[in-house]
């Protein structure tokens, strides 16, 4: 019975998802330029990448951009995993991640929480609560 509510329902997300794609900014290690200009408007691959990413590292000739789509497992992943890198000192690389157009652009006034970024569950997520459901 599990698999069948597994099925059903990824079916669904499926369906009701579609053909996706976002549009990133997208260069690697631009020095002092941010990269937010037209010429650096990617189209992602149509849901597979359905993030953007931004790096920020902090080396000592300055503050070096990277840009790009990515999947949100790996971004999430990346992330997390640099969070204790992130200090805006020298040698310091944040990673960020975003789900709507053009997020990995210059920061805007007010910043939005990231749970209220999510326009939909990532998909590992409902797969994660979906396996904790008691079977029937």
């Amino acid at each position: 019975m599990r698999l069948l509510v597994f099925a059903a329902f990824f079916g669904v997300i499926l369906d009701a998802g579609g053909a996706l794609q976002i549009q990133c900014y997208q260069c690697e290690e631009m020095k002092q330029n941010d990269c937010s200009t037209p010429e650096y408007i990617v189209n992602c691959t149509v849901n597979v990448q359905d993030m953007c990413q931004k790096e920020v590292l902090v080396k000592p000739d300055g503050i070096h951009y990277r840009k790009s789509c990515a999947s949100s497992g790996a971004c999430l992943i990346a992330s997390s995993g640099y969070q204790q890198f992130c200090t805006g000192k020298l040698n310091s690389v944040c990673i960020t991640c975003c789900n709507t157009p053009l997020c990995n652009g210059p920061k805007r006034k007010r910043p939005v929480p990231s749970a209220a970024a999510w326009s939909r569950p990532p998909p590992l997520l409902l797969l994660w609560a979906l396996a904790l459901l008691p079977p029937a």
